[in-house]
């Protein structure tokens, strides 16, 4: 008779890396990695708003849009974003979430919040919050009908941003403003 290994349940705080339980983007629980990212107590955080960890509102609104259309369906979902520490800090975070309700991807979901090495230093180069939604979605090498499906617009019209965001950036084509995004853009990008 073979031997049953018990089967252990973990909670969120046992876990080494940033997470946070949210029902409707209203953060429920969190774990202490969490919290010390942001620079909150843990029970300072509970039955808030995502909105208090974005540099600005639009940023939560537009980010929400992305993720109602690309996390629908009980998928997952990831994203590169800035976020806002306590402090007014902001940094790049790559964020992975996972939905538990298919028909509401919001209902209840599940996120994990990786900090990123990337510098925010502003340059004269400051991008507007759309500017950065696109080259973001450039940089996840997503086709213009793809940005434009997910963002809600034409294909020409993402065509034509990313014609001007080349021109504006001083850059010779797509490859040019991919690099710019890895290496810079974060940092010009003024979020």
């Amino acid at each position: 008779m073979a031997s049953q290994i018990p089967v252990r349940h973990f909670g969120l705080e046992q876990l080494p890396v940033p997470m946070v339980y949210a029902t409707h983007r209203i953060i429920r629980e969190v774990n202490s990695a969490f919290a010390n990212l942001f620079g909150y107590d843990k029970e300072e955080l509970k039955n808030q708003s995502f909105n208090v960890l974005y540099p600005q509102v639009e940023d939560f609104v537009i980010v929400g849009a992305l993720w109602r259309i690309n996390f629908s369906g009980g998928r997952s979902y990831t994203d590169e974003r800035i976020m806002r520490k306590r402090d007014g800090t902001r940094f790049w975070c790559h964020v992975r979430g996972r939905s538990m309700i298919e028909s509401d991807p919001f209902s209840e979901a599940i996120y994990c919040f990786d900090p990123l090495p990337r510098p925010l230093k502003p340059e004269r180069n400051e991008l507007t919050p759309r500017q950065n939604q696109i080259v973001t979605l450039i940089a996840q090498g997503k086709t213009n009908a793809a940005i434009a499906t997910e963002l809600g617009l034409s294909p020409r019209s993402v065509e034509t941003h990313r014609y001007r965001l080349i021109r504006h950036l001083g850059l010779k084509n797509t490859a040019e403003l991919i690099a710019w995004f890895s290496t810079k853009g974060a940092a010009a990008s003024g979020q």
